[in-house]
């Protein structure tokens, strides 16, 4: 009974985060969504301090353990776009497939000029007592 009502108060504080974000994404006109926006808040919460993992953590721990039946709606509405997806479904794919490679390649190509320029011996070091 205590572990539910625990659970429940975690919950609450879960909602006051996201409905604090929605009403902020919506006072501000910002294109984000209120959502997106509480995650990225609870985030600054959590490494803040202001809210402790032990806070949220019997909830959020729920929460993702089903998750999956959240996504159950969406799948179920898209089966109502299915001509759309006929339609258009290789134009869809390649904009997935683009969507994908491209921020992979970037980061990529980063990662490996930020480590070449790291690792390569910088002029005038090294040469002491010469």
């Amino acid at each position: 009974m205590t572990e539910t009502i625990k659970a429940l108060g975690q919950l609450a504080i879960l909602w006051a985060v996201y409905q604090g974000s929605s009403w902020l994404a919506a006072a501000t006109g910002l294109p984000i969504p209120g959502n997106v926006l509480g995650v990225v808040l609870l985030f600054v919460l959590l490494c803040l301090g202001v809210v402790k993992l032990k806070h949220v953590e019997l909830a959020a721990d729920f929460l993702l353990k089903h998750l999956v039946f959240f996504f159950v709606p969406v799948a179920v509405g898209l089966m109502e776009w299915g001509q759309v997806f006929a339609d258009y479904g290789l134009t869809l794919a390649a904009a997935i497939v683009v969507s994908a490679v491209l921020p992979l390649l970037a980061v990529g190509g980063l990662v490996q000029a930020l480590n070449t320029r790291r690792r390569a011996p910088h002029a005038g070091q090294g040469q002491e007592g010469a």
